[in-house]
């Protein structure tokens, strides 16, 4: 390159990074002036209603659908809509038009009289009892079931009490069974030091400022990075666009149901007995060994809220003969949500769906 190359290079460079300072401070301003997008989900009506807990059908969008319905499974603590975020970034909406029918839970947050709720309440009453008006509206006994994160706990309970309430297929997505393996939290949540039982009894339900700080006390660089990031690409439209849905949902949790919460750390955290066994759920067992419906298990290769140590024991202790584990690159929001979802993990879904849809 000569030397007239190199400035105008140079020129070009300075030029466009004038011009991105410029639309940061003016995007800066408007940035903290004006609220978060709101959601804009795909249409949907409710079909079931109980409690806080709302059973949601969306409307089809194509003529013609697959047999098997799918239904969606949050967590307790996030509101689901990470599934439904907008068009073009929705997971339902992908599933819509790729001809699945789709239901979604949505848990709702917990009144004071819901920190009594554990996990036989979610596992082996509200989940049947969804499952079963699922079955009533499509008109077939059969469901796909697919859970994140803590949802995907919550279904592969249900599948492996509840053999046969109609789960034709399952699949989880960044869904941690070995707790060990979830370092972070059980640094936070180390039994010499964390007292559950004084938490619950004084406040009922946990809030979800209690969850939440405890992931940026443990990691408090990534906070600050996501806020560099986003200045950096001020001027980038897409980007802020993005970035404020996102952090809109990341900072729209709910309080987790006290017993429910008790009973996860206790059982879970500290004496992990879903990977180890040991595990009952209202008397009954549980063996993740009787889940023999065809199962997916999706794990993301940079997650550290369901880190691989925690997530990878999963395909391995469940029955099926058809079962698949993959490993995709991203974190744990951007493997169902957002690019990197778009991309890599939906397509991987429809396609192992389709055939087992029919």
């Amino acid at each position: 390159m000569n030397a007239t190359a190199a400035a105008d290079d140079i020129g070009v460079r300075v030029r466009t990074e004038v011009e991105r300072t410029i639309q940061r401070g003016i995007r800066g301003v408007e940035f903290f002036s004006t609220a978060a997008p709101h959601n804009r989900g795909m249409p949907r009506e409710m079909l079931y209603q109980r409690g806080t807990l709302k059973l949601y059908r969306y409307k089809p969008l194509v003529g013609e659908v697959y047999r098997v319905p799918v239904l969606l499974i949050m967590s307790l603590l996030n509101r689901p809509y990470i599934f439904d975020l907008t068009p073009g970034v929705s997971l339902v909406e992908f599933l819509l038009k790729r001809g699945y029918e789709v239901y979604l839970i949505d848990w709702g947050a917990p009144r004071r009289e819901d920190s009594r709720l554990v996990l036989e309440d979610y596992a082996l009453d509200f989940i049947p009892e969804c499952i079963r008006r699922v079955a009533e509206d499509s008109g077939e006994k059969d469901v796909s079931v697919l859970g994140y994160c803590m949802g995907g706990i919550l279904s592969a309970l249900h599948a492996a009490v509840r053999p046969e309430d109609g789960v034709k297929n399952l699949v989880c997505f960044a869904t941690p069974i070995n707790f060990k393996g979830m370092k972070l939290f059980r640094n936070w949540a180390d039994r010499r030091h964390f007292d559950v039982d004084r938490l619950v009894d004084t406040l009922g339900n946990i809030p979800p400022e209690v969850i939440t700080q405890s992931m940026d006390m443990l990691r408090p660089v990534s906070r600050i990075k996501s806020q560099i990031d986003l200045w950096d690409n001020m001027w980038n439209d897409q980007f802020v666009k993005s970035y404020r849905i996102f952090d809109r949902w990341a900072s729209d949790q709910i309080p987790f149901p006290g017993e429910c919460f008790r009973q996860l750390i206790k059982e879970f955290m500290w004496d992990n007995k879903l990977a180890e066994g040991g595990l009952k759920l209202g008397g009954l067992p549980i063996d993740l060994k009787n889940i023999r419906v065809p199962f997916l298990h999706v794990i993301a290769e940079h997650d550290h809220i369901a880190p691989s140590e925690a997530t990878r024991v999963l395909i391995d202790l469940v029955g099926s003969e058809d079962k698949e584990e993959i490993v995709l690159k991203g974190g744990h929001v951007s493997l169902v949500a957002g690019p990197n979802a778009i991309k890599r993990m939906w397509p991987k879904l429809d396609q192992w769906l389709e055939g087992r849809s029919t």
